[in-house]
């Protein structure tokens, strides 16, 4: 299968493309810069020039390919206050995506999100019926979900893969690494009230095998969940980071959070788990990677400024 990937020079992507070269696929990796594409055609993939609002370069990508798997999202401006714009970029482009593969039966595979996104009560182990179908969100990232798990009834074998807020792993460059770097920054590592609250977690390389699986097998309009870790306690995570860096973990209120996490603040104290076992069930999906913890333990997150060296 020749497979287009957005968002393939990108965390996930980096892990996506040695994953479906090594099962036989060809893969042509959008890149926005010439170190990306340098970084692709290192990897074994071929390179289509262009960004997230090239739209025509987009379909014709998709044209050309036997799958599509998009991973890429602004997260640059969607974390410095305009979510807004980065989700009607990702509006846009898959819908230039869902009219290229229309009526082909091609599979078209999207990254989507967790935690915070499908408003269940805190708590609540999210499943993979959770979302959708449903009535009309207000989140316009579940909306573009349910916008491409609609394309099922037009000729397109869509799916959508929900990560995990922690996907990490070696050269983890999201969430876990900027909590890392501001404790580091603050002299300690803070978690909200008794830090119960649970995040789930992946590793990169897990997750990368699941959306193979999904443009490769995934039926129609099936929702899957990149989770191994159902619920990791954020308060373990900032002693575990406490400890390596050799700072206190500090228990602080809601209102002080983001003085020690950044623009993290509004998710550092969500309490969100979330099950794969429909994913595992259907795909045969079965996470080997370490876990978020022993990962801060033995990864290589403080390999560098870190207090133990």
């Amino acid at each position: 299968m020749h497979v287009f990937v957005t968002g393939a020079s990108g965390w996930v992507g980096r892990g996506l493309v040695p994953e479906l070269l090594t099962a036989g696929h060809t893969v042509t990796g959008l890149a926005r810069s010439a170190t990306a594409a340098a970084a692709l055609r290192a990897a074994g993939a071929e390179v289509r020039a262009g960004s997230l609002d090239d739209l025509d370069v987009l379909r014709d990508a998709a044209v050309a390919a036997d799958g599509v798997v998009h991973l890429a999202f602004k997260h640059d401006i969607a974390f410095s206050g305009d979510f807004a714009g980065a989700t009607a970029a990702d509006r846009a482009a898959i819908e230039a995506f869902g009219a290229a593969l229309a009526g082909t039966g091609k599979p078209f595979v999207l990254a989507s999100g967790i935690l915070g996104v499908l408003g269940l009560p805190p708590g609540t182990v999210a499943t993979e019926d959770d979302g959708h179908p449903g009535p009309p969100v207000a989140n316009e990232r579940v909306a573009n979900a349910h916008f491409t798990l609609a394309l099922a009834d037009r000729g397109v074998r869509a799916s959508v893969v929900r990560l995990p807020p922690a996907t990490h792993g070696d050269g983890d460059n999201g969430f876990i690494p900027a909590v890392i770097d501001l404790a580091r920054q603050r002299g300690a590592a803070a978690y909200v009230g008794d830090g119960a609250n649970r995040w789930p977690a992946v590793h990169r390389d897990d997750a990368a095998r699941l959306f193979r699986l999904a443009l490769e097998s995934a039926p129609p309009g099936a929702v899957l969940h990149a989770v191994a870790d159902e619920g990791v306690p954020i308060r373990a995570v900032a002693e575990r980071i406490a400890a390596r860096l050799g700072v206190p973990a500090r228990s602080v209120t809601a209102e002080q959070i983001g003085e020690y996490v950044g623009f993290l603040a509004g998710f550092w104290g969500v309490d969100g788990p979330a099950t794969a076992k429909v994913t595992r069930d259907r795909l045969g999906w079965t996470p080997t990677g370490p876990g978020l913890l022993a990962d801060l333990e033995h990864g290589t997150y403080f390999a560098t400024g870190s207090a133990d060296g």
